[in-house]
């Protein structure tokens, strides 16, 4: 298929356009001259044939019932010819010439007028046409004729003006000379604006042709220069956007291949010397069962892993349905809390907040309970020996706030702003969580959001980490029916 640049199909389409309309203006200008010469010169040719017509009836007499003009009449008809540069003759019904203002020259006597222009005449009492008078002109001429009536309305002759129909050609030349300078000015100056107009209108098309190239070799730090805030720029600037969205992107996915990476190289390198140990001897029988026992810790592990990577997977496909409906939040934060009782009686916790009254929220259950959790096992993992476990409530605007607040050394500032991202894992955490993958939190904060709601984390150093999220409250309706569409989930805390 031939290949045509968007600047050329504009510029071309526009200045074909141009043409055209040049064109036809051009046509319908000199169709508009030529009916208006023509109508001028009828006019006057008709006027100054009722003047030639008046003077006539003043020098016509009659002689013995025959009427006859006064050869005087020359002088009256010269002047008005020389005025308007046109022939003026009388002829008798006939149509033979009696009196002519071309004297020597004249022609109007070789031949008579022709009978249908007389017929016209007598009938609709004048006659306007362009003629050669049957041979007596050369070339066309404008011709008006009028009768001449005198006694009991009897037509006893006929004044007839005539004028070159050449006069018109030379009119057009002239009209067309003017309009062709004119449109040439026009178009070369049409030509040049189009041209900037289509060079500034396609520049940031082929910057953003040049830019997709770069993306496909990888390379997304090309941008688009935003110059005018027209619907070119609006679209430059969503370029612009989408390019840092696409570098974002390319980043999380780097990361997230170098996370998971590390979290598989890990596991399968302990479970693989292991293993290789056991069955070459390297590790004596006495010792196997433990070694194995580490290999089924690091399985677990992988299985988690592989289990919160499935999990994301589908909350970002957009695959997790939603099914809310109205339940107990407390009972859910009690039954999970229950599930930690081993842990919670040898670390001696105090758990408060379990004797509130029901909270109702609306969401899908068993999304919830992971969240819940998710919430509570960290914070029996990282609350201090002796410290407290502390569930808060709170309704606001048609959102219930659930609180998970634990003693402990807390979150620096610094790592508060990570602790969403996946495979992220503070300092302190890596020491007192062998078994985690980093992945909770950022489960949680997916889950949340595709409610509607918001999760965020608040900590001092050294006394406290609270984490709190919103619902929907009962009745309210703010849960999507159906299947959740998620952007894509931003780095989270573990």
């Amino acid at each position: 298929m031939k290949q045509r640049s968007l600047f050329r199909k504009y510029f071309f389409a526009s200045t074909g356009l141009i043409l055209l309309t040049i064109g036809f203006l051009g046509i319908v200008f000199l169709s508009f001259a030529s009916q208006y010469f023509q109508n001028d010169r009828f006019s006057t040719l008709h006027q100054n044939a009722v003047y030639a017509l008046e003077a006539t009836e003043k020098f016509c007499v009659n002689v013995d019932g025959t009427y006859k003009v006064s050869s005087a009449l020359d002088d009256v008809y010269i002047p008005i010819a020389k005025a308007i540069d046109a022939d003026i003759f009388l002829t008798n019904v006939n149509g033979n010439t009696l009196i002519c203002t071309g004297q020597e020259t004249c022609s109007h006597r070789t031949r008579p007028i022709p009978s249908d222009i007389l017929t016209t005449v007598g009938e609709e009492l004048s006659y306007q046409g362009i003629t050669d008078l049957g041979g007596i002109y050369q070339s066309k001429h404008y011709t008006v004729a009028l009768p001449l009536i005198v006694g009991d309305q009897q037509i006893a002759g006929m004044v007839f003006v005539a004028s070159d129909a050449g006069d018109l050609t030379d009119f057009l030349k002239e009209m067309l000379e003017m309009f062709l300078v004119s449109a040439i000015c026009v178009i070369i100056i049409a030509f040049a604006v189009i041209y900037v107009i289509s060079s500034n209108m396609v520049r940031p098309l082929r910057s953003m042709v040049s830019a997709t190239e770069s993306f496909a070799r990888g390379d997304f730090t090309v941008r688009v220069p935003v110059t005018e805030m027209d619907e070119i720029g609006k679209l430059s600037m969503a370029f612009n956007n989408m390019a840092t969205a696409l570098a974002q992107q390319d980043s999380i996915r780097r990361s997230f291949v170098a996370n998971v990476s590390h979290e598989l190289k890990t596991p399968m390198t302990t479970i693989g010397g292991f293993v290789d140990g056991i069955m070459d001897g390297t590790i004596p029988p006495e010792k196997q069962r433990h070694y194995l026992s580490i290999v089924s810790s690091e399985v677990k592990r992988l299985s988690r892993l592989v289990r919160s990577m499935l999990n994301i997977a589908r909350l970002e496909s957009g695959e997790m349905q939603l099914q809310p409906k109205d339940f107990d939040i407390n009972q859910v934060v009690c039954s999970t809390i229950f599930t930690f009782e081993q842990s919670i009686e040898e670390k001696q916790l105090d758990i408060r907040g379990l004797d509130a009254d029901r909270v109702m929220v609306s969401a899908d259950e068993d999304l919830i309970h992971q969240v819940v959790y998710n919430l509570v096992e960290n914070a029996v993992k990282f609350v201090n020996v002796g410290g407290y476990i502390e569930i808060s409530y709170h309704n606001e605007e048609n959102m219930t706030h659930i609180s998970v607040k634990n003693s402990g050394e807390g979150i620096s500032k610094e790592e508060i702003s990570k602790v969403f991202e996946r495979f992220y894992k503070t300092d302190r955490s890596r020491s007192q969580d062998k078994s985690g993958v980093g992945l909770g939190l950022n489960i949680v904060r997916s889950i949340v959001k595709l409610h509607g709601g918001e999760v965020i984390v608040r900590s001092t150093e050294g006394q406290f980490c609270e984490f709190t999220f919103t619902l929907p409250t009962a009745n309210s309706k703010q849960v999507s029916r159906h299947t959740a569409q998620i952007p894509t989930i931003p780095d989270d805390l573990k």
